[in-house]
């Protein structure tokens, strides 16, 4: 490192060193202030976002349970802007029960096919085991049985097996759903499916 003997020939030398790299610094810090207050904007941005969704489902989701006339249009406006997002899944979800509940269930079929497409994969089950319940209320036992086979993760065994015992008796044969209630029991006891298994006919 050169020593500098005189005032001036430090004064020089910083000088020159701005001269040759001051235009660099400037930029680098531009650059990273500009980075910075990018991302904390960029960040709040992502979190009013988070919370208008959130204020807009709990609106929709409150005028389904009211029995609003608008609800339904409502949360189909919902779902259909902020389709992929997990709140439209979620209001998919409530719309597909307040359907079933005035006995639209091909509507709520339709809900709940939306679901199954989520990259969530326990809302994807749910969708799965209720749109199984809505297409055997249907009498379409086949497809409900079909759908039963989509869930695959053993913490939904139980609950699964449950109701294809319940379709598999619906649709008259019995042993096949002996098998579903023991293979429900063994996955978890259950006192209900128990009963179910017990009231079986020999």
């Amino acid at each position: 490192m050169d020593v500098y003997t005189t005032e001036e020939q430090q004064v020089e030398a910083i000088k020159q060193w701005w001269r040759d790299n001051g235009k660099a610094v400037v930029l680098g810090a531009v650059i990273g202030l500009g980075g910075l207050y990018g991302w904390r904007y960029f960040q709040a941005e992502q979190e009013t976002g988070r919370e208008q969704a959130s204020e807009a489902y709990t609106q929709v989701v409150n005028a389904l349970a009211a029995g609003d006339e608008k609800a339904e249009e409502q949360a189909a406006a919902f779902i259909s802007e902020r389709q992929g997002e997990a709140y439209a899944s979620l209001l998919s979800l409530q719309l597909a029960k307040s359907l079933v509940e005035t006995n639209e269930l091909v509507k709520a079929a339709e809900q709940l096919r939306m679901v199954q497409s989520s990259k969530d994969e326990t809302l994807s089950a749910i969708a799965s085991v209720r749109l199984a319940r809505v297409e055997a209320e249907l009498k379409n036992y086949d497809v409900a049985l079909k759908e039963l086979d989509k869930v695959t993760a053993q913490s939904w065994t139980a609950q699964v097996e449950e109701l294809r015992g319940d379709i598999e008796l619906r649709q008259g044969d019995t042993a096949a759903a002996r098998s579903a209630y023991a293979a429900s029991i063994a996955a978890a006891s259950n006192p209900v499916v128990q009963m179910k298994l017990d009231n079986l006919p020999q």
